[in-house]
């Protein structure tokens, strides 16, 4: 009759930093070593991420979506009034993200110390009857402000611009920043997102697909027919007759009045920009975080067309943009829509640059 001999075990286990184990058992007297590979997961990114405009209507809930996110370290939140209550209330919500509050112009450097990634949503919004062209003055006098602070405090930042005009509020952040010499276009972004998350959602509900899986690259400019969606690269693949065609082009360009009416003078596109901003930001911070294959299309320096700026599908990476993607194969309809629209981007970069250079 064979008799239960229990054995004890001893494991020593020690955590390498190239994700490898290394454990140590000894039984029966004999040491034996088993090396064995582990998957670890992503590391989490620590990024300070700042919010330039975070009381104002888009700043709350893209702050409110940054605040969620494991990707954030710090959130550094900024506006000239009402940012310590913003910065209060958002620091109850149990994420990792520690979030600090400044307010006014004495405290907006302080607000950009070490930053990571800068997301301007600053600025004040449409009103029914105004163009972007209208915001120009006062926009475009804000972001210069901004951009000359950004410029003194992080330069090396990823700068996500989503105040209006976009067309010309890039060039206006580059000129201010090229005034400091640490202008590198790889890291300047017009957030044009919106349209692509627009172009998405009215694909998706003509063809009766979930919109999360479907991908309309929009390119161009972020104003009127500057919107550019070609809808012959989208995926899934989808296809649409002339007239209907042109109907859903001309609903994603003016998509941005068509909520500003809806809101009946209250306001304008400030939740789904808010959701846009925030996904770009996220897109920004896994490239920087070593993730692959992260393509967003932006309005960035660019020599794609004959325009100085133009926006694009982008491969990002730690750096800022890795690879310019292109138009890619343009349909003859699309080929027209950017004929059409290089004139207008001219012009708002041309305003745009000499804004800065008329400056005092």
């Amino acid at each position: 009759m064979r008799s239960n001999v229990i054995y004890r075990i001893f494991i020593f286990i020690r955590l390498f930093s190239t994700c490898r184990l290394q454990c140590f058992y000894v039984c029966r007297g004999q040491p034996y070593e088993i090396v064995c590979e582990i998957v670890s997961s992503p590391p989490q990114n620590n990024a300070k991420v700042a919010v330039l405009g975070a009381s104002g209507g888009i700043g709350q809930p893209l702050s409110l979506l940054l605040k969620n996110s494991p990707l954030v370290g710090e959130l550094s939140l900024f506006d000239i009034a009402h940012t310590p209550g913003v910065a209060a209330d958002l620091s109850h919500i149990e994420t990792r993200a520690h979030v600090t509050g400044y307010m006014g112009p004495d405290q907006l450097d302080a607000a950009l110390k070490g930053c990571n990634v800068v997301v301007i949503p600053a600025g004040v919004p449409r009103k029914p009857g105004m163009t972007r062209d209208d915001l120009f003055n006062t926009n475009a006098t804000i972001v210069a402000t901004l951009a000359d602070a950004v410029a003194r405090n992080c330069p090396e930042a990823m700068i996500c611009i989503i105040a209006n005009p976009v067309n010309s509020t890039i060039p206006i952040t580059s000129e201010v920043m090229k005034k400091y010499g640490v202008y590198n276009p790889n890291r300047v972004f017009g957030v044009t997102t919106l349209d692509i998350v627009r172009a998405n959602a009215f694909v998706a509900e003509l063809k009766g697909l979930d919109p999360a899986r479907v991908n309309v690259p929009v390119i161009g400019g972020h104003a009127g027919k500057t919107i550019i969606p070609l809808i012959s690269q989208a995926t899934p693949k989808v296809e649409f007759p002339a007239d209907q065609l042109s109907a859903l082009t001309a609903r994603i360009q003016d998509a941005g009045t068509e909520v500003v009416k809806a809101k009946a003078g209250a306001g304008s596109a400030t939740l789904s920009m808010a959701y846009a901003g925030a996904r770009f930001t996220f897109s920004v911070l896994d490239a920087m975080n070593g993730k692959d294959g992260v393509v967003e299309c932006a309005y960035v320096r660019s020599e794609e067309t004959e325009c100085k700026y133009f926006s694009t599908p982008l491969l990002l990476g730690k750096h800022g943009i890795e690879k310019n993607l292109g138009l890619g194969k343009l349909s003859a309809f699309e080929e027209n829509l950017v004929a059409d629209a290089i004139g207008e981007l001219k012009g708002s970069i041309k305003k745009g640059e000499d804004f800065v250079a008329n400056m005092k």
